[in-house]
């Protein structure tokens, strides 16, 4: 789950649940960080604008949001995967972790698990937790379950829910031991304290329509 917005007026990545405490203290027409003027009904034409305007600035996000806004053809953009592709790679080579997530899936997908493995290695490099834990999954895939559970455990340390599934699944295997999942699921549960908070919790009950 995507928990973070993107924002062209400063070309930040701001937390939803920020955003929420935001909106909620009467500032719903403000950018949560530069408190910038925003419009809350933004026409297609506007947001495209502004996205546009930061992706020519050579902003990687911005570069992002618009590859996915073309692969998909959304906000009346016509779909166009070549252009996507083209913006997710200028995106990622200029370090956006998403943008290598979204080149991972789209050659994972194709087939072509060379480039895939590659784009996931690269976002798994800068931190993003999420795609080492699918390359935890590519490896062992591959039959190289040693560098799976290495990538899972870093990955679960870190409070991704999707690593320590797999962790718990291979302890059940017998394949992790018990000392290893009681220490991981002891920074596991450390990590996600940390992250914890009214805000946070309210905008994921809001993104997966639970009370």
């Amino acid at each position: 789950m995507d928990t973070d917005g993107y924002y062209p007026c400063c070309g930040k990545s701001i937390c939803k649940g920020c955003v929420h405490s935001f909106v909620q203290s009467g500032n719903d027409e403000k950018c949560p960080f530069c408190n910038a003027e925003r419009k809350r009904n933004a026409t297609d034409e506007e947001n495209v604008g502004g996205i546009l305007k930061r992706a020519e600035a050579n902003d990687a996000s911005a570069m992002n949001v618009l590859g996915s806004w073309y692969y998909h053809g959304i906000h009346d953009l016509h779909q166009d995967h070549a252009k996507a592709m083209a913006l997710f790679t200028k995106s990622a080579e200029l370090g956006c972790s998403k943008a290598h997530n979204n080149l991972a899936s789209i050659y994972h997908h194709r087939g072509d698990l060379k480039k895939a493995k590659f784009h996931v290695e690269a976002a798994a490099m800068a931190e993003d937790e999420a795609a080492r834990c699918n390359l935890g999954i590519l490896e062992c895939n591959s039959g190289n379950m040693e560098r799976s559970i290495k990538h899972w455990t870093i990955a679960a340390s870190a409070g991704e829910y999707n690593a320590m599934h797999q962790l718990r699944k291979f302890f059940k295997k017998g394949v992790v031991s018990r000392e290893s999942i009681d220490a991981t699921l002891a920074a596991y549960n450390n990590s996600c304290a940390e992250m914890r908070s009214e805000a946070r919790d309210a905008i994921i009950r809001v993104m997966t329509r639970t009370v």
